[in-house]
């Protein structure tokens, strides 16, 4: 059942000084993030941060352990949580995502020999982030998804997100305007991370990851 107009929508806008500060919102342990893997890298038109006229962002999925696949965790209410990061323009080129710009060349691709490690910052960076209940950001917009939204963003030299504009869909058509509207808050409360001790969490299995590429752009 499609419930893309429900309460508890994603992407939402998020407020500093609107949010809620949580102390039991402590940094992060990344399991198996320096495990290299094989995987596909596709255009599916998520949601985003502006970088100047573009909008970019990394989707990290995961799903909790005891679930087989993602069709069934998304059947839980919190069987699912995603982790958002942003990407900003830089005067250097990252050369972790070298792998990931030479793949761009096509609207789907594969990848080799690449870690969800070295794709995002520094562990140490990512102690500052936001936590909210919402959904899928695409049909069937599920509304089963624990989102994590961190402050550091990701540097990608110009020239890096240039390849992202350089985007085309099959037709040859750009790829903009693929992202989803920001939807509304209604009653949820967005909570902020606190303290800095790591309490024990239950274990999340990676399901995939996503980049929402070229997603707006004005003319």
């Amino acid at each position: 059942m499609i419930v893309c107009a429900g309460e508890n929508q994603s992407p939402i806008n998020i407020v500093h000084r609107k949010t809620v500060p949580n102390k039991r919102l402590t940094p992060f342990q990344f399991n198996q993030y320096q495990d290299s893997f094989q995987s596909q890298i596709k255009n599916n038109g998520h949601s985003g941060i502006g970088i100047g006229k573009i909008q970019y962002i990394l989707h990290i999925v995961h799903m909790k352990q005891q679930h087989s696949n993602l069709g069934d965790a998304l059947k839980d209410p919190t069987g699912v949580a995603v982790l958002g990061f942003f990407y900003e323009e830089s005067l250097r080129e990252n050369r972790k995502y070298d792998p990931i710009v030479k793949a761009l060349q096509n609207t789907q691709a594969s990848l080799s020999d690449v870690s969800l490690e070295q794709l995002i910052p520094p562990q140490q960076n990512l102690t500052n982030y936001y936590r909210y209940k919402g959904s899928l950001t695409t049909p069937n917009c599920t509304e089963s998804v624990i989102w994590t939204v961190f402050e550091k963003p990701i540097p990608l030299s110009k020239n890096q997100l240039l390849k992202f504009s350089d985007l085309q869909f099959k037709d040859d058509k750009d790829m903009v305007d693929t992202f989803r509207p920001v939807q509304p808050l209604n009653r949820r409360v967005v909570y902020r991370s606190g303290g800095a001790v790591v309490l024990a969490s239950v274990t999340l299995l990676v399901a995939s990851f996503a980049m929402a590429m070229g997603l707006s752009q004005h003319n």
